[in-house]
């Protein structure tokens, strides 16, 4: 797999996540298999550019890799600027948001909203692959709505603006992430254009990664909402597609990158944020290593990490010592 002049080192991709794709989670998702992770999306507008909240999402680890950064706007000019303000501050790909559904977002004309303008997608396109001399990836939903399936067309205008890969995620706009993700126009877009593909949506095992490749003949593919609380899939993933089996890690090991990811959430925000951001990662976790518990509404009362930890840290002694608890298939 490639996109421009880098060589990815599999193809099993975390997707760009608001919230979520953190330097402590892409690196977590990196060392356990993830071939190329994206950051979280940054704005175009340049008076955002400095405040701390930027300056965190940029923030970029060696261990990461490849530092893809995405970007969201809907003026061609000001998409070109970030993108050539991003490259300065170390951004090795640059990735344009129009497949983000969120009303904030879609009522500014960004995101997925843009699909439902061809014409600006080819200007934002051409003048942000012209500013910038790294590779530029666009990510789309399939459409606006189901009746509005466009993707080929906007597949089209990528390959022709010179984008170096393209990532679908299989709904329409208006389909939100309700019901099942469709591959039908994945597959479509992938025998009509000679770009990289990556299809993504609802692969939440290894099986359903083999799968959607097997299906859409797509090069990559893009993992989401299926490695939360659940960052092991990558690895699971990885050996199925190498070796056609995988072997789930242990539950104490789970409990180990469980402790070690908050602990990194900690160090990274600091106090204030750090216990407040970690809430929502411990939830998943404790989806996962112990479903129906009732830890989850007992650790989102603590209010400092230390007391977070300790909570963290009996809660996996009671799982080390009923190992048989269930674990997400």
């Amino acid at each position: 797999m490639q996109i421009g002049q880098y060589v990815i080192k599999n193809r099993i991709f975390l997707a760009p996540m608001a919230g979520i794709t953190d330097q402590p989670f892409r690196r977590l998702c990196s060392q356990l298999g993830a071939g190329l992770t994206f950051s979280e999306m940054m704005s175009t507008n340049p008076d955002v550019w400095h405040t701390e909240k930027s300056k965190l999402r940029l923030a970029h680890h060696h261990e990461i890799g490849i530092n893809a950064v995405q970007i969201a706007g809907s003026d061609p000019t000001e998409m070109a600027n970030a993108a050539k303000v991003n490259v300065e501050y170390g951004a090795d790909i640059i990735d344009i948001n129009m497949g983000c559904p969120a009303k904030k977002v879609n009522k500014k004309m960004a995101g997925s909203a843009l699909l439902r303008e061809p014409e600006l997608v080819a200007r934002i396109l051409d003048s942000v692959v012209k500013a910038v001399d790294v590779p530029v990836t666009l990510k789309i939903r399939t459409g606006w709505d189901p009746e509005n399936r466009n993707c080929l067309e906007i597949a089209e205008i990528a390959e022709k603006a010179g984008i170096s890969a393209l990532t679908i995620h299989g709904r329409t706009r208006s389909c939100l992430f309700e019901g099942e993700a469709e591959y039908d126009s994945i597959k479509a877009v992938k025998q009509s254009v000679s770009i990289p593909i990556i299809a993504n949506g609802d692969i939440i095992s290894a099986q359903k990664a083999q799968q959607v490749l097997d299906y859409t003949g797509a090069d990559a593919v893009m993992i989401g909402r299926g490695s939360f609380g659940y960052p092991w899939l990558f690895k699971e993933v990885e050996d199925f597609l190498e070796k056609g089996e995988y072997s789930s890690i242990s539950i104490d090991d789970k409990c180990q990158l469980m402790l070690k990811h908050i602990d990194d959430l900690y160090q990274f925000y600091g106090e204030e944020k750090g216990y407040r951001i970690a809430r929502k990662h411990v939830g998943w976790y404790v989806e996962t290593l112990s479903p129906n518990s009732n830890f989850k509404r007992t650790f989102n009362v603590l209010s400092s990490t230390s007391e977070q930890m300790q909570a963290l840290e009996d809660f996996v002694k009671l799982i080390r010592e009923n190992p048989n608890k269930l674990d997400r298939k």
